[in-house]
Protein backbone atom coordinates (compact mmCIF):
# COMPACT_ATOMS: atom_id res chain seq x y z
CA UNK A 1 0.00 0.00 0.00
CA UNK A 2 1.43 3.51 -0.94
CA UNK A 3 1.39 6.20 1.22
CA UNK A 4 -1.43 8.70 0.43
CA UNK A 5 -1.21 12.19 -0.16
CA UNK A 6 -2.47 13.56 2.69
CA UNK A 7 -0.01 11.30 4.28
CA UNK A 8 2.95 14.12 3.38
CA UNK A 9 6.11 15.27 5.89
CA UNK A 10 4.11 18.19 6.46
CA UNK A 11 0.92 16.35 7.82
CA UNK A 12 3.05 13.38 9.31
CA UNK A 13 3.99 12.59 13.13
CA UNK A 14 6.19 15.91 12.60
CA UNK A 15 9.49 14.24 12.93
CA UNK A 16 12.69 16.24 13.10
CA UNK A 17 15.31 14.16 14.25
CA UNK A 18 18.88 14.90 13.35
CA UNK A 19 21.50 13.46 10.74
CA UNK A 20 23.10 11.05 13.47
CA UNK A 21 19.84 9.57 14.19
CA UNK A 22 18.67 9.17 11.12
CA UNK A 23 16.79 6.06 10.00
CA UNK A 24 18.80 2.65 10.49
CA UNK A 25 16.44 0.78 7.99
CA UNK A 26 17.29 3.82 5.53
CA UNK A 27 20.88 3.36 5.36
CA UNK A 28 22.09 -0.14 3.50
CA UNK A 29 25.67 -0.57 3.08
CA UNK A 30 25.38 -0.42 -0.28
CA UNK A 31 22.60 2.25 -1.92
CA UNK A 32 20.75 0.72 -4.73
CA UNK A 33 21.87 1.84 -7.94
CA UNK A 34 18.79 4.34 -8.59
CA UNK A 35 19.49 5.71 -5.55
CA UNK A 36 22.50 8.08 -5.20
CA UNK A 37 24.35 7.63 -1.28
CA UNK A 38 24.56 10.67 0.93
CA UNK A 39 27.10 12.92 0.25
CA UNK A 40 30.02 12.60 2.85
CA UNK A 41 30.95 16.52 3.04
CA UNK A 42 28.13 18.51 5.28
CA UNK A 43 27.66 21.83 5.61
CA UNK A 44 24.68 23.79 7.31
CA UNK A 45 21.50 24.99 5.32
CA UNK A 46 18.52 26.01 7.44
CA UNK A 47 19.08 27.70 11.27
CA UNK A 48 15.30 27.02 12.74
CA UNK A 49 15.23 28.90 15.70
CA UNK A 50 17.83 27.05 17.58
CA UNK A 51 18.12 23.56 15.37
CA UNK A 52 20.07 23.22 12.28
CA UNK A 53 19.16 21.84 9.29
CA UNK A 54 22.15 19.75 7.49
CA UNK A 55 23.07 18.81 3.61
CA UNK A 56 23.98 15.23 4.96
CA UNK A 57 20.79 15.18 6.35
CA UNK A 58 18.67 16.60 3.42
CA UNK A 59 20.57 14.31 1.25
CA UNK A 60 19.39 11.46 3.97
CA UNK A 61 15.96 12.43 3.61
CA UNK A 62 15.32 12.54 -0.35
CA UNK A 63 17.33 8.73 -0.35
CA UNK A 64 14.54 7.57 1.64
CA UNK A 65 12.08 9.26 -0.39
CA UNK A 66 13.26 7.88 -3.55
CA UNK A 67 13.91 4.60 -1.86
CA UNK A 68 9.94 4.39 -0.92
CA UNK A 69 9.28 5.37 -4.36
CA UNK A 70 11.07 2.57 -5.44
CA UNK A 71 8.79 0.52 -3.54
CA UNK A 72 6.03 1.91 -4.16
CA UNK A 73 5.84 2.79 -7.48
CA UNK A 74 5.38 6.23 -7.60
CA UNK A 75 6.33 9.23 -9.45
CA UNK A 76 8.49 11.86 -7.75
CA UNK A 77 9.82 15.61 -9.11
CA UNK A 78 12.67 16.24 -10.21
CA UNK A 79 15.35 15.84 -8.43
CA UNK A 80 15.73 19.61 -7.66
CA UNK A 81 12.03 19.92 -6.77
CA UNK A 82 12.76 16.95 -4.67
CA UNK A 83 14.95 18.93 -2.82
CA UNK A 84 13.20 21.94 -2.02
CA UNK A 85 10.50 19.83 -1.18
CA UNK A 86 12.25 17.72 1.29
CA UNK A 87 14.39 21.10 2.68
CA UNK A 88 11.18 22.94 3.34
CA UNK A 89 9.34 19.55 5.13
CA UNK A 90 12.67 19.63 7.39
CA UNK A 91 12.57 23.32 8.15
CA UNK A 92 8.96 22.68 8.86
CA UNK A 93 9.56 19.92 11.19
CA UNK A 94 12.21 22.02 13.33
CA UNK A 95 9.73 24.79 13.87
CA UNK A 96 7.21 22.43 15.22
CA UNK A 97 9.30 20.28 17.00
CA UNK A 98 10.66 23.83 18.55
CA UNK A 99 7.69 24.87 19.78
CA UNK A 100 6.43 21.90 20.80
CA UNK A 101 9.54 21.57 23.30
CA UNK A 102 7.97 24.65 24.90
CA UNK A 103 4.37 23.89 25.02
CA UNK A 104 4.73 22.25 28.56
CA UNK A 105 3.89 19.05 27.43
CA UNK A 106 4.81 14.97 28.20
CA UNK A 107 5.56 11.81 27.06
CA UNK A 108 5.20 9.08 29.54
CA UNK A 109 8.64 6.91 29.68
CA UNK A 110 6.46 3.84 28.91
CA UNK A 111 5.43 5.25 26.12
CA UNK A 112 8.91 5.95 24.85
CA UNK A 113 9.83 2.60 25.75
CA UNK A 114 7.25 1.04 22.89
CA UNK A 115 8.27 3.99 20.08
CA UNK A 116 12.38 2.99 21.11
CA UNK A 117 10.54 -1.06 21.07
CA UNK A 118 8.84 -0.26 17.80
CA UNK A 119 12.10 0.82 15.98
CA UNK A 120 14.13 -1.87 17.12
CA UNK A 121 11.55 -4.72 16.01
CA UNK A 122 11.68 -2.40 12.56
CA UNK A 123 14.98 -3.20 12.20
CA UNK A 124 14.94 -6.98 13.23
CA UNK A 125 16.55 -6.10 16.24
CA UNK A 126 16.44 -6.81 19.86
CA UNK A 127 16.78 -3.58 22.14
CA UNK A 128 20.86 -4.48 22.91
CA UNK A 129 21.31 -5.14 19.36
CA UNK A 130 19.77 -2.04 18.89
CA UNK A 131 22.07 0.14 21.63
CA UNK A 132 24.99 -1.81 19.90
CA UNK A 133 24.46 -0.32 16.25
CA UNK A 134 23.59 2.73 17.63
CA UNK A 135 26.91 3.12 19.73
CA UNK A 136 28.45 1.45 15.94
CA UNK A 137 27.15 4.40 14.07
CA UNK A 138 28.44 6.67 16.61
CA UNK A 139 25.06 7.53 17.72
CA UNK A 140 24.14 8.68 21.40
CA UNK A 141 21.78 6.52 22.64
CA UNK A 142 19.80 9.16 25.24
CA UNK A 143 20.23 11.88 22.24
CA UNK A 144 18.17 8.93 20.30
CA UNK A 145 15.33 8.98 22.71
CA UNK A 146 15.07 12.50 23.18
CA UNK A 147 14.81 12.85 19.39
CA UNK A 148 12.10 10.06 19.51
CA UNK A 149 10.29 12.11 22.83
CA UNK A 150 10.52 15.03 20.71
CA UNK A 151 8.64 13.95 17.49
CA UNK A 152 5.96 12.17 20.27
CA UNK A 153 5.59 15.62 21.56
CA UNK A 154 5.76 17.35 18.19
CA UNK A 155 2.13 15.05 17.39
CA UNK A 156 0.58 15.47 20.16
CA UNK A 157 1.05 19.45 20.53
CA UNK A 158 -0.49 19.75 16.44
CA UNK A 159 -3.76 17.65 17.62
CA UNK A 160 -3.97 20.49 20.41
CA UNK A 161 -3.41 23.39 18.19
CA UNK A 162 -4.60 22.69 15.55
CA UNK A 163 -8.25 21.03 17.04
CA UNK A 164 -8.30 24.02 19.37
CA UNK A 165 -8.31 26.39 16.34
CA UNK A 166 -11.10 24.84 14.73
CA UNK A 167 -14.66 26.13 15.25
CA UNK A 168 -18.19 24.67 13.98
CA UNK A 169 -21.15 26.10 14.36
CA UNK A 170 -24.80 25.23 15.16
CA UNK A 171 -25.82 26.56 12.10
CA UNK A 172 -23.29 24.51 10.38
CA UNK A 173 -24.66 21.28 12.26
CA UNK A 174 -27.76 22.22 11.62
CA UNK A 175 -27.10 21.76 7.78
CA UNK A 176 -25.02 18.64 7.96
CA UNK A 177 -28.23 16.49 10.30
CA UNK A 178 -30.72 18.60 7.72
CA UNK A 179 -28.30 17.17 4.68
CA UNK A 180 -28.58 13.59 6.34
CA UNK A 181 -31.56 13.52 6.65
CA UNK A 182 -32.71 14.67 2.98
CA UNK A 183 -30.35 11.70 2.12
CA UNK A 184 -31.64 9.25 4.66
CA UNK A 185 -35.50 9.76 3.12
CA UNK A 186 -33.76 8.50 -0.19
CA UNK A 187 -32.17 5.38 1.22
CA UNK A 188 -35.39 5.05 3.54
CA UNK A 189 -37.37 1.05 2.41
CA UNK A 190 -40.87 1.76 1.37
CA UNK A 191 -43.17 -1.19 0.96
CA UNK A 192 -45.56 -0.15 -1.81
CA UNK A 193 -48.48 -2.35 -2.89
CA UNK A 194 -50.79 -0.76 -6.28
CA UNK A 195 -53.34 -1.23 -8.11
CA UNK A 196 -52.61 -0.21 -11.80
CA UNK A 197 -55.45 0.68 -14.89
CA UNK A 198 -52.85 0.81 -17.79
CA UNK A 199 -53.38 3.31 -20.18
CA UNK A 200 -52.40 3.06 -23.89
CA UNK A 201 -49.87 6.08 -25.20
CA UNK A 202 -51.81 8.54 -27.47
CA UNK A 203 -55.40 7.10 -26.36
CA UNK A 204 -58.12 8.88 -27.64
CA UNK A 205 -60.04 10.96 -25.05
CA UNK A 206 -63.21 8.36 -24.68
CA UNK A 207 -60.52 5.49 -24.06
CA UNK A 208 -59.00 7.48 -21.17
CA UNK A 209 -62.20 7.97 -19.78
CA UNK A 210 -62.94 4.42 -19.65
CA UNK A 211 -59.80 4.16 -17.83
CA UNK A 212 -60.69 6.69 -15.33
CA UNK A 213 -63.89 4.99 -14.56
CA UNK A 214 -62.66 1.55 -13.95
CA UNK A 215 -59.69 2.52 -11.46
CA UNK A 216 -62.30 4.89 -9.60
CA UNK A 217 -64.18 1.58 -9.62
CA UNK A 218 -61.60 0.36 -7.99
CA UNK A 219 -60.83 2.65 -5.57
CA UNK A 220 -64.56 2.53 -4.25
CA UNK A 221 -63.94 -1.40 -3.78
CA UNK A 222 -61.17 -0.17 -1.59
CA UNK A 223 -63.27 2.52 0.31
CA UNK A 224 -66.37 0.00 0.99
CA UNK A 225 -63.72 -2.05 2.81
CA UNK A 226 -62.71 -4.77 0.31
CA UNK A 227 -59.33 -6.05 0.59
CA UNK A 228 -56.93 -4.15 -1.19
CA UNK A 229 -54.78 -7.30 -2.31
CA UNK A 230 -58.25 -9.22 -3.59
CA UNK A 231 -59.08 -5.84 -5.46
CA UNK A 232 -55.45 -5.92 -7.26
CA UNK A 233 -55.61 -9.56 -8.10
CA UNK A 234 -59.10 -9.07 -10.01
CA UNK A 235 -58.34 -5.33 -11.33
CA UNK A 236 -54.82 -5.08 -11.51
CA UNK A 237 -52.92 -4.59 -14.92
CA UNK A 238 -49.29 -5.28 -13.46
CA UNK A 239 -46.89 -8.46 -12.96
CA UNK A 240 -47.33 -7.85 -9.42
CA UNK A 241 -51.13 -8.39 -9.18
CA UNK A 242 -50.87 -12.23 -8.12
CA UNK A 243 -49.10 -10.48 -5.32
CA UNK A 244 -51.68 -8.37 -4.32
CA UNK A 245 -50.52 -5.88 -5.67
CA UNK A 246 -47.33 -5.66 -3.63
CA UNK A 247 -43.82 -4.01 -5.62
CA UNK A 248 -41.78 -5.36 -2.64
CA UNK A 249 -39.65 -3.41 -0.23
CA UNK A 250 -37.18 -0.24 -2.65
CA UNK A 251 -35.19 2.06 -1.49
CA UNK A 252 -37.18 5.44 -2.13
CA UNK A 253 -34.35 6.33 -4.37
CA UNK A 254 -35.20 3.55 -6.18
CA UNK A 255 -38.74 4.05 -7.09
CA UNK A 256 -40.81 6.71 -9.10
CA UNK A 257 -41.06 10.33 -7.30
CA UNK A 258 -44.74 10.27 -7.92
CA UNK A 259 -45.16 7.30 -5.64
CA UNK A 260 -42.83 8.21 -3.00
CA UNK A 261 -44.53 11.97 -2.73
CA UNK A 262 -47.70 10.25 -2.66
CA UNK A 263 -47.02 7.84 0.07
CA UNK A 264 -44.77 10.49 2.17
CA UNK A 265 -47.77 11.55 4.10
CA UNK A 266 -49.36 8.20 4.64
CA UNK A 267 -49.83 6.38 7.29
CA UNK A 268 -48.11 2.65 7.08
CA UNK A 269 -51.72 1.09 5.68
CA UNK A 270 -53.10 3.69 4.33
CA UNK A 271 -54.36 4.05 0.44
CA UNK A 272 -53.92 7.17 -1.61
CA UNK A 273 -57.42 8.83 -1.16
CA UNK A 274 -57.49 9.19 -5.55
CA UNK A 275 -55.35 7.81 -8.52
CA UNK A 276 -52.44 8.87 -9.70
CA UNK A 277 -51.78 9.68 -13.31
CA UNK A 278 -48.19 8.40 -14.71
CA UNK A 279 -47.06 7.93 -18.17
CA UNK A 280 -48.78 4.06 -17.83
CA UNK A 281 -52.05 4.45 -16.54
CA UNK A 282 -53.92 5.28 -13.23
CA UNK A 283 -52.43 3.96 -9.95
CA UNK A 284 -53.87 2.94 -6.54
CA UNK A 285 -50.90 2.58 -3.85
CA UNK A 286 -51.19 1.35 -0.49
CA UNK A 287 -47.74 2.36 2.09
CA UNK A 288 -47.76 -1.46 3.45
CA UNK A 289 -44.48 -0.84 5.41
CA UNK A 290 -41.77 2.09 5.89
CA UNK A 291 -38.21 1.42 7.34
CA UNK A 292 -37.13 5.05 7.71
CA UNK A 293 -33.47 5.37 8.12
CA UNK A 294 -33.58 9.06 9.18
CA UNK A 295 -31.55 8.39 12.22
CA UNK A 296 -33.93 6.65 14.74
CA UNK A 297 -31.63 4.07 15.02
CA UNK A 298 -27.44 4.12 14.38
CA UNK A 299 -25.01 1.10 13.83
CA UNK A 300 -21.85 1.45 16.50
CA UNK A 301 -19.06 -0.31 16.65
CA UNK A 302 -16.03 -1.56 18.76
CA UNK A 303 -12.90 -1.87 17.34
CA UNK A 304 -9.31 -2.27 18.47
CA UNK A 305 -6.22 -1.15 16.45
CA UNK A 306 -2.75 -1.15 16.65
CA UNK A 307 -0.79 1.87 15.99
CA UNK A 308 2.54 2.79 15.20
CA UNK A 309 3.86 6.13 14.21
CA UNK A 310 6.08 6.77 11.66
CA UNK A 311 9.39 8.99 12.12
CA UNK A 312 12.72 9.49 10.65
CA UNK A 313 13.84 6.24 12.55
CA UNK A 314 10.38 4.58 11.23
CA UNK A 315 9.53 5.32 7.97
CA UNK A 316 5.95 4.62 6.99
CA UNK A 317 6.92 1.96 4.49
CA UNK A 318 8.75 0.47 7.37
CA UNK A 319 5.89 0.54 9.94
CA UNK A 320 3.28 -1.00 7.35
CA UNK A 321 5.88 -4.11 6.80
CA UNK A 322 6.00 -4.50 10.42
CA UNK A 323 2.37 -4.43 11.06
CA UNK A 324 1.70 -6.82 8.18
CA UNK A 325 3.93 -9.42 9.53
CA UNK A 326 1.76 -8.52 12.90
CA UNK A 327 -1.47 -9.67 10.91
CA UNK A 328 0.08 -12.92 9.35
CA UNK A 329 0.99 -13.55 13.64
CA UNK A 330 -2.49 -12.89 13.97
CA UNK A 331 -4.31 -14.78 11.42
CA UNK A 332 -2.00 -17.71 11.61
CA UNK A 333 -3.05 -18.18 15.46
CA UNK A 334 0.30 -17.56 16.70
CA UNK A 335 0.08 -14.46 18.40
CA UNK A 336 -3.08 -12.68 20.09
CA UNK A 337 -4.03 -8.86 18.80
CA UNK A 338 -4.17 -7.87 22.15
CA UNK A 339 -1.14 -9.05 23.41
CA UNK A 340 0.71 -7.04 20.37
CA UNK A 341 -1.46 -3.90 21.12
CA UNK A 342 -0.28 -3.79 24.57
CA UNK A 343 3.44 -4.63 23.65
CA UNK A 344 3.54 -2.37 20.75
CA UNK A 345 0.91 0.07 20.26
CA UNK A 346 1.98 3.69 20.31
CA UNK A 347 -1.50 4.97 21.60
CA UNK A 348 -3.32 5.17 24.94
CA UNK A 349 -5.64 2.11 24.29
CA UNK A 350 -2.16 0.02 24.29
CA UNK A 351 -2.88 -0.97 27.91
CA UNK A 352 -5.97 -2.48 27.24
CA UNK A 353 -5.42 -4.64 24.49
CA UNK A 354 -6.04 -1.77 21.25
CA UNK A 355 -9.89 -1.74 22.44
CA UNK A 356 -11.59 1.76 21.32
CA UNK A 357 -14.67 0.48 22.79
CA UNK A 358 -17.69 1.39 21.47
CA UNK A 359 -17.72 4.07 18.65
CA UNK A 360 -20.95 6.02 16.34
CA UNK A 361 -20.19 7.06 12.40
CA UNK A 362 -17.78 10.02 12.73
CA UNK A 363 -15.76 9.38 15.57
CA UNK A 364 -12.34 8.51 13.96
CA UNK A 365 -10.70 10.00 10.96
CA UNK A 366 -12.24 8.85 7.29
CA UNK A 367 -9.17 6.63 6.74
CA UNK A 368 -9.67 4.52 9.83
CA UNK A 369 -13.39 4.28 9.77
CA UNK A 370 -13.49 3.70 6.14
CA UNK A 371 -11.46 0.56 6.51
CA UNK A 372 -13.56 -0.54 9.64
CA UNK A 373 -16.53 -0.44 8.25
CA UNK A 374 -15.50 -2.48 5.17
CA UNK A 375 -14.91 -5.08 7.88
CA UNK A 376 -16.75 -7.92 8.98
CA UNK A 377 -16.76 -8.85 12.99
CA UNK A 378 -13.67 -10.55 13.56
CA UNK A 379 -12.75 -9.29 10.41
CA UNK A 380 -8.68 -7.66 10.19
CA UNK A 381 -7.88 -5.01 8.19
CA UNK A 382 -4.12 -4.47 6.03
CA UNK A 383 -2.07 -1.80 7.61
CA UNK A 384 -4.01 1.69 6.66
CA UNK A 385 -2.23 5.17 6.92
CA UNK A 386 -4.42 7.70 8.90
CA UNK A 387 -2.79 11.41 9.96
CA UNK A 388 -2.01 9.46 13.73
CA UNK A 389 -0.08 6.82 11.56
CA UNK A 390 -0.39 3.90 10.54
CA UNK A 391 -2.78 1.04 12.19
CA UNK A 392 -4.25 -2.62 12.00
CA UNK A 393 -7.64 -2.84 12.81
CA UNK A 394 -10.12 -5.52 13.98
CA UNK A 395 -13.73 -5.30 14.22
CA UNK A 396 -14.59 -6.77 17.77
CA UNK A 397 -18.21 -6.83 17.14
CA UNK A 398 -21.56 -4.50 16.11
CA UNK A 399 -25.06 -3.01 17.45
CA UNK A 400 -27.82 -0.92 16.51
CA UNK A 401 -28.71 1.76 18.94
CA UNK A 402 -30.75 4.54 19.29
CA UNK A 403 -29.71 8.00 18.37
CA UNK A 404 -29.96 10.47 20.70
CA UNK A 405 -30.35 14.07 18.99
CA UNK A 406 -26.99 14.85 21.55
CA UNK A 407 -25.21 12.50 20.04
CA UNK A 408 -26.26 12.80 16.28
CA UNK A 409 -25.52 16.67 16.77
CA UNK A 410 -21.59 15.64 18.09
CA UNK A 411 -21.18 12.99 15.04
CA UNK A 412 -21.78 15.78 12.87
CA UNK A 413 -19.32 18.09 14.84
CA UNK A 414 -16.61 15.39 14.51
CA UNK A 415 -17.37 14.98 10.86
CA UNK A 416 -17.06 19.00 10.31
CA UNK A 417 -13.85 19.02 12.65
CA UNK A 418 -12.12 16.41 10.63
CA UNK A 419 -12.85 18.41 7.32
CA UNK A 420 -11.78 21.56 8.76
CA UNK A 421 -8.24 19.82 10.04
CA UNK A 422 -6.06 20.29 6.91
CA UNK A 423 -6.89 24.00 6.36
CA UNK A 424 -6.36 25.01 9.89
CA UNK A 425 -3.17 22.64 10.08
CA UNK A 426 -1.78 24.96 7.10
CA UNK A 427 -2.88 28.26 8.95
CA UNK A 428 -1.16 27.06 12.01
CA UNK A 429 1.95 25.75 10.85
CA UNK A 430 2.18 29.19 8.42
CA UNK A 431 1.84 31.35 11.72
CA UNK A 432 4.77 29.13 13.42
CA UNK A 433 6.99 30.18 10.34
CA UNK A 434 6.03 33.60 10.44
CA UNK A 435 7.04 33.82 14.08
CA UNK A 436 9.99 31.83 13.89
CA UNK A 437 13.73 32.28 12.96
CA UNK A 438 14.59 31.08 9.70
CA UNK A 439 18.05 31.40 8.00
CA UNK A 440 18.43 29.38 4.84
CA UNK A 441 22.25 29.48 4.07
CA UNK A 442 23.77 29.05 0.69
CA UNK A 443 26.04 26.12 -0.07
CA UNK A 444 30.10 27.06 0.60
CA UNK A 445 31.80 27.65 -2.02
CA UNK A 446 33.70 24.92 -3.61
Amino acid sequence: MTEPTRFRATLAICAGLLAATASLAQQPATPPARVPAARSADYIVAIVNNELVTQVEVDQRVSRVKLDAIRSGTRLPSDDELRKQVLNALVEERVIITYARDSGMKVDEPELDRAVANVAAANKLTLDKLRERLKAEGIDYTRFRTNLRDQMLAERVREREVISRIKVTDAEIDNVIASRKTQAAGSAELNIAQILVTVPEGAAPDVVAQRREKIMAALARVRGGEPFELVAKSVSEDGNKDKGGEIGAKPADRLPDLFVDAVKPLAVGAVTAEPLRSGAGFHILKLLSRSDAGGASVTQTRARHILLRPSAALSADAAQRRLAEFRDLILSGNRKFEDLARQYSEDGSASSGGDLGWSAPGSFVPEFEETMNKLQPGGLSAPIVSRFGVHLIQVMERRQVAVDPKELREQARNMLREQKFEPAYLEWVTELRSRAYIEMREPPQQ
